[in-house]
């Protein structure tokens, strides 16, 4: 069985964000850019998957600009076994068109599980994964945090956290899962895999190739930085606190 892993480009989730000085989004020039945490996790998972023996190859997949080869390599490094880069250009990808594109590519590659990060730490989207899964009419299994593969059945047991507790899915496959923070620790890529990574190949095509034509059906109006925090104050006694609180914040 083969499984496909979409993964994609962020700004660094340690690096402070700003928004740019027209309001039209955030600054990303000169910025340190990585591999969405929930996707390391997926990719993490998909390896575990080929180790277990359930699996016998991984494809890593990201959908943006130039820049995305080097996502790709850092998936290859972590030990990938091919990668594919759709170039889509420097506008953004919405989840939607992403989520076209990942369809097209499954045709092709015809993996028995795709699996995706939960959602992007950049827009916090949490779509894409629902909409492929939709697109291409197969179970799907969310915010899962144990993933446990039956190869004889072609089945996948999918637990997820839930506000009751947890759920468990059983997943005909081929089948869509996407990532929680607790279903693993990805691991580090090594000097020597990240140095075989540089000169591996990696296939590029293009949406157009696929069939899949990318329209804008979202528009970003303004993006605009949340209102800083006003400082504390410190009060002497409990009865001033519950008299600024009824009568200055009036949230009692």
């Amino acid at each position: 069985m083969k499984v496909m892993v979409a993964v994609k480009r962020v700004v660094d989730y340690a690096v402070k964000i700003r928004v740019k000085p027209d309001k039209s989004g955030v600054e990303t020039s000169n910025v340190k850019m990585s591999m969405n945490p929930f996707c390391e996790i997926a990719l993490e998972e998909a390896l575990r998957i080929r180790e277990a023996g359930a699996a016998a190859e991984v494809v890593a997949v990201s959908v943006g600009p130039a820049q995305c080869v080097d996502t790709l390599r850092t998936a290859l490094a972590m030990g990938a076994d091919r990668a594919v880069h759709v170039d889509a250009g420097a506008a953004p990808v919405l989840p939607l068109s992403v989520a076209k594109i990942l369809k097209a590519l499954v045709q092709v590659e015809k993996p028995g599980l795709l699996i995706l990060g939960k959602q992007a730490i950049d827009d916090d989207c949490n779509q894409t994964g629902q909409m492929v899964a939709g697109l291409l009419r197969w179970p799907q299994g969310t915010f899962a945090s144990k993933v446990v593969l039956d190869k004889e059945k072609q089945v996948a047991t999918v637990e997820r956290e839930v506000d009751g507790g947890i759920e468990t899915l059983s997943l005909d496959l081929p089948a869509v899962i996407t990532t929680d923070l607790r279903l693993n620790q990805p691991r580090y890529a090594t000097l020597p895999n990240i140095m075989k990574a540089k000169s591996k190949v990696i296939k590029k095509v293009t949406p157009a190739e696929l069939n899949v034509e990318l329209k804008p059906d979202l528009e970003v109006v303004q993006v605009t930085e949340p209102p800083k925090r006003k400082a504390g104050v410190i009060v002497s006694s409990v009865d001033e606190l519950i008299d600024k609180l009824k009568n200055e914040a009036r949230i009692l």
